[in-house]
C-alpha cells in the first residue's frame, strides 16, 4: 500500500499547521462548537455561548494533539524500539 500524493503539489495539504484529514476534523470541531454555542446560548445566555466556544477551542486543540501523536498516515510509530531479525541465509 502506497501513500496518496497530491499530483500538483507533491506534498500533503497544510492549513494553519494542520495536515490533510486533520483540517476536516478541526473544521468539524469548529462548526460543532458554533452550533453548541448557539444552542447553549438559547438556554443559558452568555454563559452558554462561552461554554460552546470553549468546546470548539478544546476540540481544535485535541485535533492538533491527535495529529502530533498519531501522524498523517495509518502506520505504527517506532517509539525508539529495536527489532532484531534472525538470519535466514547461511553464508559460507
Amino acid at each position: 500500500m502506497g501513500f496518496f500524493l497530491y499530483k500538483g503539489l507533491k506534498k500533503p495539504l497544510v492549513f494553519f499547521g494542520l495536515k490533510d484529514k486533520y483540517i476536516y476534523y478541526a473544521m468539524g470541531m469548529a462548526v460543532g462548537g458554533l452550533l453548541a454555542a448557539a444552542a447553549f446560548s438559547y438556554f443559558l445566555g452568555i454563559f452558554g455561548t462561552l461554554i460552546g466556544f470553549a468546546l470548539a477551542g478544546i476540540g481544535i486543540w485535541m485535533t492538533f494533539r491527535m495529529q502530533d501523536r498519531k501522524g498523517l498516515y495509518n502506520k505504527t510509530k517506532n517509539n525508539n524500539e529495536l527489532h532484531i531479525f534472525p538470519k535466514r541465509f547461511k553464508s559460507s
